[in-house]
């Protein structure tokens, strides 16, 4: 069986049924396992199967999901993949375009392509964001294609076991080769976006690395070891270096019109395989002008 609507799980123990390798090996929950069960969606080498059957090594589970209507509008937005399996898609997000459509920007957004190219590819699965990104911070954006793996992946995300790398370029020079932010960051005033570091926040861990100094300037890797919102701008302008062309934590800057962030690299477990993925996007073209520098 092999659709976008179908997980296939090949056993590779002894001794279990189809309930054990469920809910112990693929961490459904009794409620959604039993659902399944009810509406023969679950198989064994193609046959329909209960929860209390047992199974064999070598033996394939399937898991057939319903068809999905997506929430989003399907739109001809370019879309740049950096990967692709059945499971899920990455895709590497440039600046000025949103994830997911809001009140002011309802339709051209990442999620709309993304809907587009499903549709083009007869891929019957809602858009599942797993990250998201500001609208003017570029790279890496993942989308589950089916329920199973946007939980998987969305608990590697809470438990920051996904390894998130970031560039950033910012005002002066940091002196430090390395060092750590562990400073808690609150939205004092509800009606605001701006976040503050605020004892009565949550805790934030950043870690960051120098990658360049230039004259007033530097290139910065950053390590995020929790994933809050604005989270790096917010520890940066801390530390006295805001992130370059940020109006909302810095100032305006003539070498670009957003801040110069891009989520360069991200490093997580398959949500079915378990294999190690890891994605990385190259520096845009408007964060390596702004070094003079053709390539990175």
């Amino acid at each position: 069986m092999t659709n976008d609507n179908i997980l296939n799980y090949t056993i590779q123990e002894n001794g279990k049924t189809v309930k054990g390798i469920m809910s112990e090996n693929l961490n459904f929950s009794r409620r959604l396992s039993k659902k399944l069960e009810l509406s023969d969606r679950l198989y064994i080498n193609g046959r329909v199967a209960k929860l209390n059957k047992s199974v064999s090594t070598g033996d394939i589970l399937s898991i057939e999901f319903d068809e999905d209507e997506d929430e989003y509008d399907a739109v001809d937005i370019p879309i740049d993949i950096v990967y692709e399996d059945n499971d899920l898609l990455v895709v590497n997000k440039p600046p000025y375009i949103v994830v997911h459509p809001t009140k002011s920007h309802q339709n051209n957004t990442v999620a709309n392509g993304v809907a587009f190219y499903f549709k083009q590819k007869n891929i019957k699965r809602k858009v599942r964001l797993v990250n998201r990104l500001d609208m003017n911070t570029s790279g890496i954006v993942i989308i589950a294609k089916h329920p199973y793996a946007h939980n998987e992946l969305a608990n590697q995300m809470k438990s920051n076991s996904v390894d998130k790398y970031y560039y950033a370029i910012v005002d002066g020079i940091i002196k430090d080769d390395k060092g750590t932010i562990n400073e808690p960051i609150a939205r004092l005033n509800q009606e605001d976006i701006i976040r503050v570091v605020h004892p009565s926040g949550k805790e934030c861990i950043t870690h960051y690395t120098v990658e360049k100094r230039f004259n007033d300037m530097t290139l910065v890797k950053l390590k995020l070891e929790t994933g809050r919102t604005h989270q790096i701008r917010v520890h940066l302008k801390y530390i006295g270096h805001p992130i370059i062309g940020d109006t909302l934590y810095g100032k305006e800057s003539e070498q670009i019109t957003r801040q110069a962030l891009h989520c360069y690299e991200m490093k997580f477990k398959q949500p079915l395989t378990n294999e190690e993925l890891l994605i990385t996007c190259p520096l845009p073209e408007d964060m390596r002008k702004i070094m003079g520098e053709k390539e990175r």
